[in-house]
Order: structure tokens, then C-alpha cells, then sequence
């Protein structure tokens, strides 16, 4: 970590005085709001610049198409918190996205990383691209790592949502060498993997948003700012059609409760 001498210190996202707010250069009111959708604008504070149609396009489409998935972990963990605590909207909202990890919704920037290095040493070594997703595939499953952007508890025959993704890109011609490497481990994986796994949202968002120019190190904020939206609307129906208690109740009742004093524990054996 470097260390800044005093008044070093900067920021270059935003800043407000009494009379008027810059964001990235640019005045708020005058030539933001009511200007700019909010995709557009939420990719200008990362970024600094104003992004592309296709970036803004795809972008807009992955936040769509991540936003709500049904009654999913996060979700439930929200409405019981809410349940518990009917006044922390805030505080429902962040414990659905405390989970966000490699397993669920965080899984998009594992398959990014996954996929950018496919890509960097595809370049780097101008061998095949198929024989550099085959390295990376065998090194994945040697190394008995989880698939990112693979598998689906619901949609095992293939994510509806992933084929959308990769079909817009094309449609727009922003699908470039990330789709490209995305769709080589697809064609692999059984082979590979012996056994089948289909591609999932996780793996097809960053592959179109790596190709339309969106920065790696932020990818796991698409599903979190989807997901935000998604908790909201959630909660707001909790409010007038409270279900959290009855999903509390449910896993109670779906766990066995086992004496730990009666259950044989193993022994070792010198």
C-alpha cells in the first residue's frame, strides 16, 4: 500500500459545494439528470467517461437480466431480517448481499478472471484457442476447483438467461474474443469435465461485458446493484404480504435436530 504525504489524498468521482454537485467532471443537474439513464450514469462513475451504446447496452441488459431470480437465498434472508426488524429497510437490503460470493451471485467475476486469462494467454502465446481452453479446463479440473459460469440448480438443460446475453452481443456485434472463449469451454467442458454442465448467467455476463470494455475488478458490482432492485421490490411486498416468518418457520421445521451426544464419532488410529 503506498502512503501519501498529507494533502495528497484525492478523489476523482464527485464533489459538492452550496451552490452545485460535479460528478466526474460533469454538473449534476445541469447536464446529468434527466439527461442520462441510470446504467449510463452508474457506468460513468466507474469509469469516468461516458461508455459506449454497447457497453451501455449490455450493460443495461446483465443488470435485467441478474436483478430477480425468484425466491433465492438472498431473497429470504432479506425477508427474515426484515421480519425481525420491520424499521432496517437498509439493513434487509444488505443482508441479502452479504453472500454474494463465488458460489452464488459473485461467481460472475471468478468466470470474468477465468475468462480474461484464456484470452490474455491466447494472445500472449498465439497458440489455438482451443488448445489454450483446454489447458485451462484440465488445470480447473485437476485441481478439483468449482466451474465458474457453469451449472444451474434450476436450469439444467441451459440458462435461458445466458443464450439472451450472448445473442444480444452478437446482434449488436459487441460479441468478441471473451464470448468466443466462453463458448470454446462450453463446446470442451463434457469432455473435460465428463459430465455435463450448462453454461449459466454468471459466465455469460462477463464474457459480453469484458468484449463492450467493462473493467474486471468491478464485475461483481453488476449482480449487486441488480440485486438491490430485486430486494427492494422484495420487501416491499414483504410489508404487505409478509412471508419471512412463514420461510423462518419452514427451515426450522426442515432441520432434524440430532444429539450430538448420541451420535458415534470417529476415532484415530495410531
Amino acid at each position: 500500500m503506498s502512503i501519501r504525504k498529507k494533502g495528497e489524498a484525492s478523489s476523482s468521482i464527485a464533489h459538492a459545494t452550496r451552490e452545485s454537485v460535479t460528478v466526474r467532471g460533469l454538473d449534476l443537474c445541469e447536464e446529468l439528470i434527466g439527461r442520462t439513464s441510470f446504467t449510463e450514469y452508474f457506468l460513468l462513475l466507474l469509469t469516468g467517461s461516458r461508455p459506449s451504446p454497447k457497453l451501455a447496452r449490455l450493460t443495461d441488459a446483465c443488470l435485467v437480466a441478474i436483478a430477480e431470480h425468484g425466491m433465492v437465498g438472498s431473497v429470504q434472508v432479506a425477508r427474515m431480517t426484515l421480519s425481525s426488524a420491520p424499521d432496517a429497510l437498509q439493513g434487509a437490503v444488505a443482508a441479502g448481499l452479504l453472500g454474494c460470493g463465488p458460489v452464488i451471485l459473485g461467481a460472475a467475476e471468478t468466470a470474468g478472471v477465468l475468462l480474461g486469462a484464456i484470452v490474455a494467454d491466447q494472445r500472449s502465446s498465439g497458440k489455438p484457442l482451443t488448445q489454450v481452453v483446454t489447458t485451462h479446463l484440465e488445470r480447473v479440473r485437476d485441481s478439483r476447483e468449482a466451474m465458474p459460469g457453469f451449472g444451474h440448480p434450476i436450469h439444467k438443460d441451459g440458462d435461458p438467461r445466458a443464450a439472451r446475453l450472448l445473442a444480444l452481443a452478437v446482434e449488436i456485434e459487441a460479441s468478441g474474443e471473451h464470448c468466443a472463449a466462453f463458448l470454446e469451454i462450453d463446446r470442451q467442458l463434457e469432455s473435460v469435465f465428463e459430465r455435463r454442465l450448462p453454461m449459466n448467467v454468471s459466465g455469460a455476463i462477463p464474457a459480453v461485458l469484458l468484449d463492450a470494455g467493462f473493467p474486471i475488478d468491478a464485475m461483481r458490482g453488476i449482480p449487486l446493484v441488480a440485486r438491490s432492485a430485486g430486494l427492494v421490490a422484495h420487501l416491499a411486498e414483504e410489508r404487505v404480504n409478509p412471508i419471512g416468518r412463514i420461510l423462518s418457520e419452514a427451515g426450522h421445521n426442515a432441520i432434524a435436530y440430532v444429539d450430538a451426544s448420541s451420535v458415534a464419532t470417529p476415532t484415530s488410529h495410531s
